[in-house]
């Protein structure tokens, strides 16, 4: 026999609108617009800029700034001297001008410059080199292989598989390699290299063999690459048979004049440029922060539309049922674009006084670090910001997550003022950005001929009031890019031996 039961629960389920909210919550200033272009482009009710009535306000306010300004001229008429216009330092038949005239206009107005990429620019180098028909297909899928730090890390026979399947020509491997080194020959020195050593050595041998330390550089390279790498000094010295102002010359010019990374990213075509979301500065005693204006739009449901609905709504229905369908269309059609239109317009609105909110809690969290700069930054997470805004902890990471702000101090992703606090040897708290901050610089001034270990390093630290293992040093070292000591090691020569 079925038992029947009920019961009560409640379930939340987020809204179309709350829905678009939270997706524009987390764009950036550069999506966002992408976003409203899409929006204006589909949904002919909304319109950017200022609306009919508007306009007229402004067109009037114009007119009468302009009338004001022909009396003043005309009462100037007669003081006006030509011999002021032509002593003056203005330039007044110039951009100066326009009085709504701003740097920024120039380089907003400016052309981006059309760089081709490494990969463009390699191809072009090819047909220098009189390749045959069969060596420049097989040159090219080289080039198309290299990735983009510049290095051609694909196995030979991949690529000559490459070749039979596109272009049906066969080839074998002292095809590729022989092809593979007339490309290595092209600029940037080192490039389709197959790793880290063959790079360098492409690099030192285009060099002339005068140049201090070519020759001592080379044979480390290709007979003592792993005590190279391993920076054993005391082994080089006696298997090289130089001593250490020549070792150090060889060190020198790999490490100064050679490059690791001849792509350098060149093969992306794609460019990243950062667009501050916010800017903060300290004016007359108080915090003055600015959402960038295309946070900001003017959007306004097109008046035209609007009457047009209105209309529709105020109509009786028509005797004739074809036309009425026609109509039942439309007022359809429009209503769902009327909603649609005042769902997104809210949500920018929304979504731009919810970023407000949430940079006023980061500058009022991290007023020193806005007046003061670097040095001063304070232990901070998100739930201290959701605290002061009333607002859940996931709204504060979208609004952070990949947006900047533009302080005296430099451009800074929100998230940079987010970090975990470390006890201090007073029992204070400071962000762990600032004990990074520190190890480095003990780093940078340490002796180069005895670099510090991770213990040593937690000391120093403990010395400048930092409380912190030495683990954590660890894991903070490698978070900055920064070897063990040994790989810091370097040969320093003393005043005789450097003018020797």
């Amino acid at each position: 026999m079925l038992e029947l039961q009920q019961k009560q629960e409640l379930q939340q389920k987020l809204s179309p609108q709350q829905i678009q909210y939270i997706k524009l919550l987390q764009l950036n200033t550069l999506d966002l617009e992408q976003r409203i272009k899409e929006e204006l482009e589909e949904n002919p009710l909304i319109e950017e800029g200022l609306d009919e009535e508007e306009q007229r306000e402004e067109e009037e306010l114009d007119a009468t700034a302009e009338e004001m300004e022909n009396e003043l001229e005309t009462e100037d008429e007669e003081e006006f001297d030509v011999e002021d216009l032509l002593n003056s330092s203005d330039d007044l038949y110039g951009y100066k001008a326009n009085p709504n005239y701003s740097g920024d206009d120039e380089d907003r107005d400016r052309p981006m410059p059309s760089d081709r990429t490494l990969a463009e620019r390699l191809k072009d180098q090819i047909s220098f080199l009189n390749l045959s028909e069969t060596d420049e297909i097989i040159a090219e899928q080289i080039i198309g292989s290299i990735d983009e730090d510049g290095y051609l890390r694909r196995e030979v026979d991949s690529i000559i598989d490459d070749i039979l399947f596109n272009h049906g020509v066969e080839i074998d491997e002292e095809d590729v390699e022989r092809v593979l080194k007339q490309v290595q020959s092209l600029d940037p020195a080192g490039i389709a290299a197959r790793d880290l050593q063959e790079c360098l050595l492409i690099q030192l041998y285009r060099m002339n063999d005068d140049v201090d330390g070519r020759n001592t550089a080379i044979e480390m390279l290709e007979d003592h690459y792993k005590s190279f790498t391993m920076k054993h000094f005391g082994k080089l010295k006696k298997r090289l048979g130089v001593d250490d102002r020549e070792l150090k010359s060889a060190f020198d010019l790999i490490q100064q004049r050679l490059d690791p990374k001849p792509g350098e990213g060149e093969f992306s075509e794609q460019t990243n440029y950062i667009t501050p979301d916010f800017t903060v500065r300290w004016v007359d005693g108080e915090f003055v922060i600015t959402l960038n204006g295309r946070n900001a739009p003017n959007l306004h449901i097109s008046r035209h539309y609007r009457r047009m609905l209105e209309k529709l709504r105020s109509q009786k229905k028509s005797d004739d049922e074809d036309e009425g369908d026609i109509d039942q269309e439309t007022r359809k059609f429009l209503k769902n674009k009327f909603d649609s239109a005042r769902w997104f317009i809210n949500s920018i609105n929304q979504r731009r006084h919810t970023m407000s909110l949430v940079m006023d809690a980061i500058v009022q969290l991290q007023e020193d670090f806005f007046r003061y700069g670097e040095g001063n930054l304070k232990p901070m997470i998100l739930k201290d910001v959701a605290e002061i805004i009333d607002m859940d902890i996931s709204t504060v990471s979208r609004v952070v997550n990949g947006k900047y702000v533009q302080t005296e101090w430099g451009v800074f992703e929100l998230k940079y003022f987010f970090s975990e606090g470390l006890e201090t040897v007073d029992g204070g708290e400071v962000s762990n950005k600032e004990v990074k901050a520190e190890l480095q610089r003990i780093v940078d001034n340490e002796d180069k001929t005895d670099p510090l270990s991770d213990q040593k390093l937690a000391d120093r630290l403990e010395e400048k009031g930092f409380k912190i293992a030495r683990r954590t040093v660890s894991k903070y070292r490698k978070h900055l890019g920064i070897p063990v000591a040994r790989l810091r090691k370097e040969i320093v020569l003393d005043e005789e031996e450097a003018e020797a």
